[in-house]
């Protein structure tokens, strides 16, 4: 969860902050109101997520994980490209909300769960 947290924060930083500003627009759409509300929603919800990841890496099983490490990757990748962001652009596409700004986001839900499986992997 942290790790996914330090992704966002670089990737909606410095490194696509400004472009993704520019692509919601003027009228604040950019802006939060209450940052540290949707700081800690996004925490909660990470939770939720890395929770789940977690659970799924314990029920293959570390033994399985130990010969297969790249398991980590496939399925925590596998669990962001194949469930998180379609959800996500088929919300985008009935919002009419820009393909470039899908693409910005989606790209960083895929990189946070790719964080999380580095991290299982790493605590093994």
């Amino acid at each position: 969860m942290v790790a996914a947290m330090v992704v966002q924060a670089v990737w909606y930083g410095p490194v696509l902050g400004r472009a993704r500003l520019a692509e919601v627009g003027p009228g604040g759409l950019g802006l939060r109101i209450a940052p540290t509300r949707t700081l800690l929603l996004t925490a909660a919800l990470l939770l939720v997520s890395a929770t789940m990841m977690g659970h799924m890496f314990a029920r293959v099983g570390a033994a399985t994980l130990a010969v297969k490490p790249w398991l980590y990757f496939m399925m925590s990748g596998g669990l962001a490209g194949a469930f998180v962001i379609p959800g996500l652009w088929i919300s985008y596409t009935q919002q009419r909300i820009s393909t470039r700004l899908a693409m910005i986001d989606g790209s960083c839900v895929m990189l946070c769960y790719l964080a999380m499986g580095l991290v299982f992997f790493l605590l093994g």
